[in-house]
């Protein structure tokens, strides 16, 4: 299927006083971005991704860094005890989660939903009134965490 054939929905949340504060599993750990961890980045993305989108890490590293809405800040690192990268959150500074991965060997965890809402307070603090972003129509698992964490699905914008 290419990039053109995908149907795909977007999901808002709105940064209500609903919002709940990440509950972190166990033996995992949330930092912020740093340009040392790019290479680490790119290969979750690659193994959590296969449509190919994101290409080599060659290409893939200057087109998101130099993006206009790429702040290094709103990339949202989880390791594990081993430093092992379990899960990112990748956003922009438009209020728009771009990726969000979580290692398949990870997953189960609480990881996903943990980075959500951690991106749902970051953007609240920065005066967002929601955080929007676009998946696959028949990726149910990952709209249902989507749903459970307080997002619904919104009109695409043209």
């Amino acid at each position: 299927m290419t990039q053109s054939d995908r149907q795909v929905v977007r999901l808002r949340r709105d940064l209500d006083d609903t919002l709940e504060t990440p509950q972190w599993p166990d033996g995992f750990a949330m930092r912020i971005f740093r340009p040392s961890d790019a290479e680490v980045h790119h290969a979750l993305l690659t193994l959590t991704f296969d449509d190919g989108d994101d290409g080599p890490f060659e290409t893939w590293w200057p087109k998101l860094s130099g993006n206009a809405e790429y702040d290094p800040e709103l990339i949202f690192l989880v390791f594990d005890r081993d430093e092992g990268l379990a899960g990112l959150a990748q956003c922009f500074s438009n209020a728009f989660l771009r990726d969000l991965a979580v290692h398949p060997d990870m997953r189960g965890r609480g990881i996903g939903e943990a980075l959500l809402r951690h991106v749902f307070l970051a953007f609240r603090d920065r005066g967002a009134a929601h955080v929007d972003l676009k998946t696959d129509a028949d990726n149910f698992g990952a709209i249902r965490l989507y749903e459970r964490v307080g997002m619904r699905q919104v009109p695409l914008e043209g």
